[in-house]
């Protein structure tokens, strides 16, 4: 640096930053060994900050317009210094000039899907991604927390640590939100309100604010997407007409198979089959709802024997005929059932008579 350039930083006493660059966050102001003029003029514009730092702690922060640098408009880097009485030579100090204007359009997105437990559907994997925008809220605690001493402090720098705030803290969200995988597409607008409001608490501490994001997309697996497909049009059309789109798909299916008209008649009768299962299984549930009552039982009367002077059984009728035919009860075999008095000979009991119309008499 020449004696000129020297002279002509030491002494100038317009302190400003034109912004020319769309993504610059913080440009520290150049001045030959720090030092500023007494009385130098600030100028500030809209959607800036300017922000004077003494030996690396924040003294003064001005907001838009034209300002000028004595002790009265620096209480307290007068204070820090000790200017009891003001200050006539240079004095040294860090400017940093910080962008309060949003910054938009700033992408985001899963590198890896996230994984969410489902009630219905289980563990299921997803993607997302979306826009963001931002803007620095607190000048000094951003300094503080993020830009640092750095000269010149872009959105590249930041990007890569916000992304992983934003991905991290909707992951979160979705994982808390109690809505249906199924509603997702159905409710960006609502997951991105709620992830706004969730990564304002998360960028507070650096001294910035989102001031809108959207989720664009929440993506899925293709064999997810079709078992929920299925699974809404159980629940919104007719179970008749869905049986017979199933049926007609069947027979169209087979009948481009080989075996041509055969293979269309077997596709038929699968395609009845399935049609007639499920027309099986909507009117067993028809007929369970409008019915809370099971159907009579048929008659099957219990019945004991005495054999061999022991008892025996129980024995249901059909047992007893065949237990006549094989000898092993006769027309004198002592038997009884629950509403009888006493045991009685099996030929006197109206019920039995007929187990022994195959049996021959005894022989005379």
């Amino acid at each position: 640096m020449g004696i000129f350039d020297k002279l002509r930083n030491e002494f100038i006493d317009i302190i400003e930053w034109k912004d020319d660059s769309g993504d610059t966050l913080v440009w520290r102001f150049p001045r030959y060994q720090d030092e500023i003029k007494n009385g130098a003029k600030l100028t500030v514009r809209e959607s800036q900050v300017a922000v004077f730092l003494n030996e690396g702690k924040i003294a003064d922060v001005f907001g838009p317009g034209m300002h000028t640098l004595n002790t009265q408009n620096l209480p307290i880097l007068s204070t820090l210094k000790g200017w009891k009485y003001g200050f006539d030579s240079p004095f040294k100090a860090d400017v940093f000039f910080v962008s309060t204007r949003q910054f938009t359009d700033q992408k985001w997105g899963t590198k890896n899907p996230f994984t969410l437990n489902d009630e219905r559907f289980g563990f299921i994997e997803l993607r997302a991604f979306g826009n963001y925008s931002f803007r620095v809220k607190d000048a000094g605690l951003f300094l503080q927390e993020i830009a640092g001493t750095n000269g010149r402090f872009t959105t590249e720098d930041i990007n890569g640590q916000l992304r992983t705030l934003v991905v991290t803290k909707f992951s979160d969200l979705v994982g808390e939100g109690n809505i249906p995988v199924e509603k997702f597409a159905a409710n960006l607008e609502e997951l991105s309100e709620m992830g706004q409001e969730q990564l304002n608490g998360k960028f507070a501490p650096y001294g910035l604010e989102i001031t809108s994001f959207l989720v664009e997309n929440v993506s899925m697996p293709e064999e997810l997407k079709k078992e929920i497909f299925e699974y809404s049009r159980l629940h919104k059309i007719d179970m008749s007409k869905l049986t017979q789109f199933k049926t007609a798909k069947a027979i169209e299916a087979s009948a481009n198979q080989e075996g041509g008209l055969m293979g269309a008649g077997m596709g038929a009768g699968m395609g009845m089959a399935m049609g007639n299962m499920m027309s099986g299984m909507m009117n067993q549930s028809n007929q369970s709802v409008q019915s809370n009552t099971p159907p009579p039982l048929p008659n099957s009367a219990i019945w004991f024997a005495a054999i061999n002077n022991q008892q025996a059984g129980p024995f249901d009728l059909g047992t007893l005929a065949t237990m006549a035919i094989e000898g092993k009860i006769s027309r004198e075999t002592l038997v009884w059932k629950a509403g009888m008095a006493n045991w009685t000979p099996a030929s006197q009991v109206p019920d039995l008579v007929s187990i022994f119309s195959n049996v021959p008499p005894p022989l005379s």
